[in-house]
């Protein structure tokens, strides 16, 4: 099972213990601490040994996942098209959006939303005017 091992060192050397004094207050096999401290494994026997030896609640050697908030930031992009986006199919005017969004795409921004004021309005006349893109990407830390 996964075991805090960060604790086993930190508290290891807080008390100026070897690994080799760590096993002879735990009752264990140094190649077991060793891999203890590398590997964050250990058995519930080996953990029970631990927590005595060190002085701690078996609980305190839980490995516990960090808990990572993903962050993004946003922005918008507008796609100007005035002869309206069915226009298009008719006439060589329509933008390349597939290349613009693409484009973000290079510097990690996804699109989530893609609005023209037709859509917002809840109305369908066959033309969607400029367009306006809303944009995310994951912050890095």
């Amino acid at each position: 099972m996964k075991i805090n091992a960060a604790l086993v060192l930190g508290m290891r050397t807080q008390k100026s213990w070897s690994q080799e004094e760590l096993a002879i207050a735990s009752g264990l096999n140094l190649r077991t601490i060793q891999r203890i401290e590398n590997e964050a494994t250990a058995s519930l026997q080996s953990k029970k040994a631990l927590a005595s030896a060190l002085g701690i609640n078996i609980r305190d050697l839980d490995f516990e996942e960090p808990i990572k908030k993903t962050k993004y930031e946003f922005k918008t992009i507008e796609i100007h098209n005035n002869d309206g986006f069915l226009a298009g199919l008719t006439k060589p005017k329509l933008p390349d959006i597939a290349a613009i969004l693409n484009k973000e795409g290079e510097n990690g921004w996804m699109a989530v939303q893609v609005l023209s004021p037709e859509m917002a309005q809840g109305t369908w006349t066959g033309k969607a005017g400029n367009m306006v893109v809303l944009l995310q990407r994951e912050l890095l830390d």
